[in-house]
């Protein structure tokens, strides 16, 4: 017998490296991809936070209906810590990720799915979490899909 759970939400974690510092350094065009991820993970868009920290590292976050999308980078190391958490079954979070780190131009992406608010029927939440790793290669073969 198969179990079913019932979840709350997707949550990633994603650590992105090797993305382009001139582009995860600029304030504006950080914004205009996380927004842009927001719309393509068919998420409604209710607010938008960011901040620059000296020298050059950005700061960020999409407040949606779904939950946010959130960004911390550091360009002179070339790394972008990204959160992206929906709730619903009408956003597709996972576009926002691989929209995110490829206008990032990312190299290398290590993505946490948790599985968050999982029920089996008796009010007691738990998460499951799963791991994997994109090389740039893998990262174009997924959006040529999309």
């Amino acid at each position: 017998m198969e179990l079913k759970y019932d979840t709350k939400g997707h949550h990633y974690v994603v650590e992105a490296s090797g993305c382009d510092p001139e582009i995860i350094g600029d304030i504006e065009r950080v914004q205009q991809i996380l927004v842009k991820g927001a719309e393509k993970a068919h998420a409604k868009v209710w607010a938008i936070s960011f901040h620059r920290f000296p020298p050059n590292g950005v700061s960020g976050v999409v407040v949606i209906s779904e939950s946010h999308i959130s960004v911390h980078t550091w360009p002179e190391v070339g790394y972008a810590a990204l959160d992206i958490y929906t709730c619903g079954a009408d956003t597709e979070p996972e576009n926002a990720v691989y929209y995110i780190v490829k206008e990032f131009k990312a190299k290398n992406v290590h993505i946490s799915e948790l599985t968050r608010g999982l029920d089996e029927g008796d009010q007691t939440f738990f998460h499951s979490i799963i791991t994997w790793e994109e090389e740039e290669v893998d990262l174009k073969r997924f959006m040529e899909k999309k």
